[in-house]
């Protein structure tokens, strides 16, 4: 790495270190512990910024180097929510660093094809159960070596390690079974196959969620499985702190964190959600200490039979597409967050923020949230026509109705 290079990544090592040691961060622990507890919690507010990175970050960027302008854009991304946009996102006194795995589902590469901007198509390679059945197998599962991350660990801190040093962290589990399948099978002939090989469908996830418990497995035999308890992320735009699993001395899956969610299951009806995928995804999020479910898709709908048996769930999405009222009923006063997703819309669409807009969709939520614990998360934005003023706005707006709760 050029000196110049260097020089610029201490500098924002230095600048990520006086943020995460301000009274600020301080207080965000305190608030985000609190939430994961459900405890009493003002609503929390994190901007998702990785879809719309390309706007913010690269501009800000001065790394010549390829090593260097890998760096600087992790340090960057590290702090830039807390000095652009205001929200809730925290900053770390630390480089965390995770052992890695990968789990190849039945042994199939996902093949893809990509058009211009983000467009990509997924090739199927299981089409029909029946014939196809040989295809199902075993999925493959690779523990990145230790070394490798502990060496990651020894480079980083070489060059930054006197200033924010680099520091191995545990991260959440993340299970998604249906998005494995249609990574393989497209949409259309998973939803045929449920009707038309019923029973193959079901030997196919239950051979998806065996897989994922023989990963834990592994996991957990290895040594890989670190505690979640603090700034790690949690799968959709949130944070795992909490006082309600080990900080230390992790013993298995039961110890922390995991996310699943299921939205290419939108479309079926939920008994057949019920029949299908649920005792599978309960099979996997059993192994879990707490669950974290949902992204995209409504979970009112299969709520009552299925979502709100599992025990260990502890926050829940609630998507554009989701009956607001409804679910706020239904978590008053119970220890499970209510993970608001708003509409990508707002910030998303446009080049001005319709801020009566905004204020009325939010209006909306904390009204349906009384009595919630209650998180906003803004995902799934690709664009803000590069205007960091519109995003700070967007926060700005969503403290300032909430603060009337």
């Amino acid at each position: 790495m050029e000196q110049k290079d260097l020089v610029r990544i201490r500098d924002l090592a230095k600048e990520q270190m006086e943020i995460a040691q301000s009274e600020q961060m301080k207080q965000l622990k305190k608030d985000w512990t609190a939430l994961n507890n459900c405890q009493d919690a003002r609503p929390m507010i994190v901007v998702e910024t990785a879809t719309f990175a390309q706007e913010i970050i690269p501009p800000l960027m001065q790394c010549q180097t390829e090593e260097g302008r890998a760096l600087e854009y992790t340090l960057l991304s590290n702090i830039v929510n807390h000095k652009l946009f205001g929200d809730d996102s925290f900053v770390n006194d630390f480089f965390p660093v995770s052992y890695d795995y990968t789990m190849i589902p039945f042994q199939l590469e996902v093949k893809k094809e990509y058009s211009e901007g983000v467009g990509h198509h997924f090739i199927p390679q299981i089409f029909d159960l029946e014939e196809d059945s040989d295809k199902i197998q075993p999925s493959s599962i690779l523990l990145t070596d230790k070394q490798i991350t502990h060496k990651k660990i020894d480079d980083i801190n070489a060059l930054i390690g006197d200033i924010l040093p680099a520091k191995l962290t545990g991260k959440s589990l993340y299970a998604v079974p249906t998005q494995n399948i249609v990574h393989l099978m497209s949409m259309e002939d998973m939803y045929v196959a449920m009707y038309d090989t019923p029973d193959e469908f079901k030997a196919m996830m239950d051979q998806m969620a065996s897989d994922y418990s023989r990963l834990f497995d592994l996991l957990e035999k290895n040594g890989y499985l670190l505690p979640t308890v603090y700034s790690e992320g949690l799968g959709q735009g949130t944070y795992c702190f909490t006082t309600d699993l080990p900080d230390h001395n992790v013993q298995s899956s039961k110890d922390i964190w995991g996310f699943m969610d299921s939205q290419e299951t939108a479309g079926i009806s939920p008994q057949m959600y019920e029949e299908f995928i649920f005792p599978y995804y309960k099979k996997v999020s059993d192994r879990y200490g707490l669950l974290s479910y949902g992204c995209c898709e409504p979970v009112d709908p299969i709520w009552e039979n299925c979502i709100s048996k599992l025990e260990n769930l502890r926050r829940v999405s609630i998507s554009p597409w989701c009956n607001e009222e409804y679910m706020g009923e239904q978590l008053r006063g119970k220890k499970v967050v209510y993970h608001r997703k708003p509409s990508p819309n707002f910030l998303g669409v446009g080049s001005s923020l319709d801020e009566d807009g905004l204020r009325k969709h939010i209006q909306k939520t904390l009204q349906a949230a009384k009595g919630c614990t209650l998180e906003f998360t803004q995902r799934d934005v690709y664009t803000v026509n590069h205007d960091i003023d519109k995003v700070r706005r967007y926060v700005e707006i969503i403290r300032e109705e909430s603060s009337k709760f």
